[in-house]
């Protein structure tokens, strides 16, 4: 006699696990799709992942399936696999690489920010690490061409650089704890260069907006102005623990007996303070807002709004997915 399934065919596993309209929802979501140990997995269980979570949405329940191994098998897959084409993502360039990478570049930055050329070098790592998860976290309905991609590549690495020197050279007489916030500042305005460059084709175009059970309703620039916006924002945060506790700390230990005496433990010691910080400000920066954004129908643009009003005169609410 066969066993009856464990689980019905009916959880959404389309929407996260947790109830987006919190932020406690929101955090327990992206400390699932940010954790790095999901980088060490094999190419085995990825495909494992991927054909329990393929025969579930086509209604086949693997038999002693529970409901946690269901999600885990979710997580796994999103983690790994584009969210619009199922391709396998390039590693360094997934959310699970975020703070490994991370913590390594803005360690380093933090590290040597005293000489030209290794400002230079390092902002630039930085950008072409930007380049890599902006290319491989890139939105099917809005595909980014080559020349788009190495146009927002060189204005942020630009951007970065000028800030950074620019700054370096207005602190040379300022205290030493200044010049550590040089890397900070360089790292912010080259978010804010960068991700409205990497999505300039939703500037122009829009980006789909739906109702609350996902029918699509049209295209809103207004809607891409806002997602790019929390985008900026959370990014900033993200860098902001990481880029500006290390150095208050390393400031001080500089000071005493110990680092004079070791000096080759500074690196190591940056990294893993910026990487301690990086654990929590990642996941904690992704739930600023949630991934489902929305606005009111009378904040869309006037023809935006006719289009609505014609399918439903009534809604007043619209929702867009605002990328990360």
């Amino acid at each position: 006699q066969k066993m009856p399934p464990s689980l019905p065919a009916t959880i959404n596993i389309q929407e996260p696990r947790w109830d987006q309209s919190t932020f406690q929802g929101r955090a327990k979501h992206f400390f699932m799709v940010t954790d790095p140990r999901n980088l060490l997995l094999s190419g085995a269980t990825l495909e494992e992942a991927r054909r329990v979570v393929e025969d579930y949405r086509a209604g086949t329940v693997q038999p002693g399936l529970t409901e946690d191994q269901l999600w885990r098998a979710k997580y796994i897959y999103d983690s790994a696999f584009h969210p619009d084409t199922g391709e396998k993502m390039i590693l360094v360039g997934r959310m699970s690489a975020q703070v490994p990478m991370n913590m390594t570049i803005t360690g380093c930055m933090l590290t040597f920010y005293r000489t030209t050329p290794a400002v230079l070098f390092w902002q630039w790592v930085n950008q072409s690490f930007n380049a890599i998860v902006n290319y491989t976290n890139r939105s099917g309905d809005a595909p980014i061409t080559p020349s788009q991609l190495g146009t927002a590549y060189v204005s942020a690495t630009t951007g970065a650089v000028v800030t950074a020197l620019g700054l370096k050279s207005l602190t040379k007489h300022l205290p030493a704890i200044i010049g550590r916030y040089v890397p900070f500042a360089a790292v912010a305005a080259a978010n804010c260069i960068n991700i409205p460059l990497m999505r300039q084709r939703e500037l122009k175009l829009g980006i789909p907006v739906t109702d609350e059970n996902g029918n699509r309703l049209g295209e809103s620039t207004a809607a891409a102005q806002k997602a790019i916006f929390q985008v900026v924002v959370s990014r900033i945060g993200m860098a902001a623990p990481a880029m500006a506790i290390p150095p208050v700390i390393m400031n001080m230990l500089e000071k005493r007996a110990f680092l004079k005496r070791y000096p080759y433990l500074n690196a190591p010691l940056q990294v893993g303070l910026v990487g301690l910080c990086l654990v929590f400000a990642t996941p904690l920066c992704c739930a600023l807002f949630p991934q489902k954004s929305s606005m009111p129908v009378s904040s869309l643009e006037p023809e935006v709004q006719d289009e609505i009003r014609k399918k439903d005169p009534w809604l007043e609410t619209v929702y867009f997915n605002k990328g990360l």
